[in-house]
């Protein structure tokens, strides 16, 4: 018997997955959420995606994370993405068409990056993005150690003064509540989010949509009722159908 997926090494340390054989797949950079790279949400996500046909590797951005602490989310490199996203383009195994897939903070990573790409004219920008409970603004820098319980005498205090990202070198226009123009960006896009979330309301996801179609774009916009940040089995089901239908029609061929 044949495994459907296969792990793959993208350097030391780094583990992404695909399916069998030599290729050349689709590929995906899956970006993960306050968790961290290491909690294995974004490996699971990767490996569903390897398991239906594309290269998919789950890019740990947050900082000085380990299986243990999920890192921080504080002044991460937006740039060091935009690299992972050349590398994988330029990967063996890779067709050269690359989809950016992100949920929660990975949602607003990836409409970040790619609002920022197309706003400067960046070559190798995606070929199509998804995102899954997104806030459709600018986050503060987020710390594991600010939420731990208030008697953990490793418990620390928030500071508003800290910034998720950086572009460029620079926090400039990075600000926290700043809106994120997904709309600069021109490529195929897929956005989804529970109508009971209760970490980023879906009104974030609401308010993404109307400046898309207001600046004439079409995206494919998934709203599930009842639905928390994270979906229980019929929905979530019914969101990777859409989600890979999504990435097949757009990066396939």
């Amino acid at each position: 018997m044949t495994s459907a997926v296969v792990c793959r090494t993208f350097g030391p340390f780094i583990t992404g997955y695909s399916p069998p054989g030599d290729g050349p797949f689709p590929a995906i950079l899956v970006l993960h959420g306050s968790e961290g790279g290491w909690s294995g949400w974004s490996h699971r996500n990767a490996v569903l995606l390897a398991a239906n046909g594309f290269l998919a590797y789950p890019f740990a951005y947050s900082r000085s994370g380990n299986f243990w602490y999920a890192g921080d989310i504080v002044d991460v490199p937006l740039d060091q993405t935009e690299t992972a996203i050349a590398e994988l383009r330029g990967n063996s195994l890779s067709n050269g068409r690359i989809g950016l897939f992100g949920v929660s903070r990975g949602a607003e990573h990836a409409l970040l990056l790619s609002a920022l790409m197309a706003r400067d004219g960046v070559s190798g920008q995606p070929e199509a993005v998804a995102a899954h409970s997104p806030s459709d603004v600018i986050c503060g820098g987020f710390e594991p150690n600010v939420t731990r319980p208030w008697t953990d005498p490793k418990q620390a205090s928030w500071d508003p003064a800290k910034l998720s990202w950086t572009w460029r070198g620079s926090a400039d226009g990075l600000m926290p509540a700043t809106p994120i123009e997904i709309e600069r960006y021109a490529g195929p896009l897929l956005i989804s989010h529970g109508t009971e979330d209760k970490v980023w309301t879906v009104d974030c996801t609401r308010r993404l949509e109307a400046r898309l179609k207001a600046a004439g774009r079409d995206p494919e916009i998934y709203y599930y009722e009842g639905e928390n940040h994270g979906l229980q089995p019929d929905a979530e089901n019914q969101n990777n159908t859409r989600l890979l239908s999504f990435f097949t029609r757009h990066l396939v061929g």
